[in-house]
This record gives C-alpha cells, sequence and structure tokens, in this order.
C-alpha cells in the first residue's frame, strides 16, 4: 500500500472514530469538505501544515498519519482519539 492510501484510510477512521463529519474536519483544517473528501479518497494531498493540524487535533504523530509506524502514538504524552484505529 503506498503512502497517500495510507494517510487517506487513516485520516478517514480517525474522522469516524472521532465521531465528526468532512465539514467539521475541514473547519479545523481550513478547507473545505470537498477537501476533505478528495484527500480521504486519495485524489488530493495536503501540505505540512495541515498535517500538523490533523495530528494535533487527532492527537497522533504524523509518522502514524503517514504510515512511518503503525503505532498511533500519542502526542504530548496524552491519550490518542482511538488506540484500535
Amino acid at each position: 500500500m503506498e503512502f497517500k492510501d495510507i494517510f487517506s484510510q487513516r485520516l478517514q477512521t480517525l474522522r469516524k472514530s472521532a465521531g465528526e463529519n468532512q465539514e467539521a474536519l475541514g473547519a479545523v483544517i481550513g478547507i473545505g469538505k470537498t477537501g476533505v473528501s478528495e484527500m480521504e479518497n486519495g485524489r488530493k494531498t495536503t501540505t505540512a501544515e495541515k498535517i500538523a493540524l490533523i495530528c494535533r487535533h487527532y492527537n497522533v504523530t504524523a509518522d502514524y498519519l503517514l504510515g512511518l509506524t503503525d503505532c498511533p502514538r500519542p502526542l504530548n504524552g496524552e491519550e490518542p482519539v482511538n488506540r484500535d484505529v
């Protein structure tokens, strides 16, 4: 699986695990619902700034979100949104 596919899948899983819709995530990172949908479907990528916002919002590392590790380690020693992600 390619990094873009892993990112897309993990982004969608994190968002759904948090009980958010695409519009809510878009508001956090400054894009519309369509932009979130395109990222979740692997049609678009995003900036490092937005990746950092996503990681902070869901309390996971960029390494996890980007598929460099399978451990959704929390930032700042806090619990991640969902350990089963």
